[in-house]
Order: structure tokens, then C-alpha cells, then sequence
């Protein structure tokens, strides 16, 4: 019984655009995922934080959704910025239902139980006074709502732990969202996992602790496609 997460798949069987063209650690991604993701558990769950599929709607994402619904273990998706095919948790789950998807689920203005953790997570958003307009700061307030919605959910989960998964990094190189930070400790979160970051943006990651919170990046391509360890409970 172990939780994963690994961030951007950028899955594309159902659209012509694989991440093959981006050469380097692009590379036959797709089958890196399939080789490294076949190998977890029924009993092991998988955080994916954003970016799984480029299908621009739910029937454009189906493939890339059944390809995950076929590996073992349960699934935990969060919304990423390129998550287009993204709906109404009603309305994927209707979806789920009528094309015999059941290993997946949301996570989006809740929280989950997994063996002594809790599972807490939203978007995110990059947001900067001095660049960021009336627009941005209107999604920053409302993805901060989602967090605190999700937190509060956890908390009463009452586990040992409070895991959070983000798809936008709270921290990065110089940039850091106050809000978010200063909630994740105000939480007692033990760790947050996020993605979005590629290429040469590896190299602003910020990792390790900050604010009694540990901070991972695990965006697919980093982790060499490999999903990053979080816990594992015998």
C-alpha cells in the first residue's frame, strides 16, 4: 500500500500531439509511463497534479483517461493549465461512468483518506503585484478558496499527515505565492508536490523545506517519468 505522484503526463493518444517532438528526455515518453506506472500495485493510489491529457474535451481525452484507467492501483487527478478537457466533477464522473472508467477520481475542493494521510490539493496560480492584472488576481483568490476548501477537508479527516498536490509550484526561484505558502504551514502540511515546471525551468525549482513545509517537484520529465515515492505503509 504505497501513494505516488508524478506530475505533466502530456498523454496524447487521442490528438496528434506527442511530446516526442521535444526530443531529450521526451524521448519515448509514452512508454517510459507505461512501463513504470504498470508496475504499481492494485492497493497503491497515484497523485497526478495536473497536464494529464491534451484532449480538448472529455471524448477527446477518453484514450488517454482509459490508458489510465487500465493500470493498476487508484488515481487521483488535479487539474493542470492544459487540462482543457476538464468539466464539472459531475459531469466527469457521469462521463467515467457511462465509458466503464472506475479507477479514477477528483481531486478538487475535497480531500482524501489514504492508510495515516490526508490528500489535499488544488491548481494553483502564478500571481505577481506588479505583472499580474485584475484577472489573474481574481483566479489567484479563487484558487486559494479551492486550497483552504481542500485543507479544511483534510483536516477533519483528522490523519497524521496532510499531503498537498498542486500543479503550479507556490515557490519559484524568486517568485513565491504568500498566500499559499502561509496556508500550507498555517495547515501543518508535512509536504506539497507540484509540476508545470519543464526544461530549463528545472533549474528554479525550489526544493526542500521552507516554512516547516518539504516542497517536491514532480513533474514527469524530471523524475525521468518515474512516479515519485511519497509513502508506503506495509
Amino acid at each position: 500500500m504505497a501513494l505516488y505522484t508524478l506530475a505533466d503526463l502530456h498523454l496524447s493518444l487521442g490528438t496528434d500531439k506527442p511530446m516526442d517532438v521535444f526530443g531529450g528526455a521526451w524521448n519515448g515518453y509514452f512508454e517510459k509511463l507505461q512501463e513504470s506506472l504498470s508496475c504499481l500495485s492494485e492497493d497503491d493510489l497515484l497523485v497526478i497534479p495536473g497536464d494529464l491529457s491534451w484532449g480538448m474535451n472529455l471524448p477527446g481525452a477518453l484514450p488517454d483517461l482509459q490508458f489510465l484507467d487500465r493500470l493498476p492501483g487508484r488515481k487521483l487527478l488535479a487539474k493542470g493549465n492544459h487540462d482543457l478537457w476538464w468539466d464539472t466533477v459531475a459531469k466527469m464522473r457521469r462521463f467515467f461512468e457511462a465509458n466503464g472508467i472506475t479507477t479514477i477520481d477528483f481531486l478538487h475542493n475535497n480531500a482524501f483518506r489514504y492508510g495515516n494521510a490526508a490528500i489535499a490539493g488544488t491548481r494553483g496560480w502564478f500571481f505577481e503585484e506588479e505583472t499580474g492584472g485584475a484577472h489573474d488576481e481574481k483566479i489567484m483568490n479563487r484558487e486559494v478558496g479551492r486550497l483552504r476548501t481542500s485543507l479544511e477537508a483534510a483536516r477533519k479527516l483528522g490523519a497524521e499527515r496532510i499531503y498537498c498536490f498542486m500543479h503550479y509550484p507556490p515557490i519559484f526561484g524568486k517568485y513565491e505565492c504568500p498566500a499559499i505558502v502561509k496556508m500550507l504551514a498555517e495547515y501543518g502540511v508535512t509536504a506539497c508536490y507540484y509540476g508545470h515546471l519543464h526544461g530549463q525551468s528545472h533549474k528554479r525549482a525550489w526544493e526542500g523545506e521552507y516554512g516547516g513545509v518539504d516542497y517536491r517537484l514532480v513533474a514527469a520529465d524530471y523524475l525521468n517519468f518515474q512516479p515519485f515515492l511519497v509513502m508506503n505503509e506495509k
